[in-house]
């Protein structure tokens, strides 16, 4: 039978943010762990389609990870619809300010409820749709292969989302810590996905 098995990783850990919502800005990532990437690059398959998220973050994780691998690089695609969750006018404020400017709207595990937009930005919901979309076209493309993608929370809540087949105030409640594995497989003849393993830490 063939299978697309999906390696998803969020990027390493981003500091010094004081509180405040990065989103789309494209803010450093923290590589000094490097007894963690070496363990999570040890568990990744070869040879692999290696994509990522268009913002440093991830691209630097996956070359940190890439770089640790044996044989030949391969190269590593940018995926513009792998990039974070577009938090608009939110972007760059303090969490707490966004808070209590919501009130009740707040989820409970997250920023805001699933179908909030914030101005200029999107609702996770958007985010959902817009990854269901790229994971299923890029599914397609590299049929019967194992994908390595480098990404964001948000992404891979989305994309564990849609092989669950969660609604998206549901998908919130999952965790993804940076430097995390969750593996999801593709079975291309039914379109079935299958949940091997989520927010894994090496």
């Amino acid at each position: 039978m063939t299978t697309t098995r999906w390696w998803w990783i969020r990027h390493s850990p981003v500091r010094n943010q004081e509180g405040r919502i990065y989103g789309r800005r494209d803010v450093a990532c923290d590589l000094s762990d490097t007894d963690a990437i070496a363990a999570l690059a040890a568990v990744l398959p070869e040879p692999a389609i290696w994509l990522s998220s268009p913002l440093s973050r991830a691209r630097n994780t996956a070359e940190a990870l890439a770089a640790l691998r044996p044989g030949p690089r391969t190269a590593l695609l940018i995926e513009p619809d792998l990039v974070e969750q577009d938090f608009g006018a939110w972007q760059n404020r303090p969490y707490a300010e966004i808070t209590e400017e919501l009130g009740g709207e707040k989820h409970p595990f997250w920023l805001a409820a699933a179908h909030m937009t914030p101005e200029g930005g999107e609702s996770f919901a958007d985010t959902l749709a817009r990854v269901t979309a790229a994971v299923q076209r890029l599914a397609e493309a590299h049929e019967g292969r194992d994908i390595v993608a480098v990404s964001h929370a948000g992404v891979i809540r989305s994309a564990v989302a849609h092989a669950l087949d969660l609604v998206p105030q549901a998908a919130l409640r999952l965790t993804i810590d940076p430097l995390s594995l969750t593996r999801l497989d593709h079975l291309p003849k039914s379109n079935v996905w299958r949940v091997v393993t989520v927010n894994q830490k090496a």
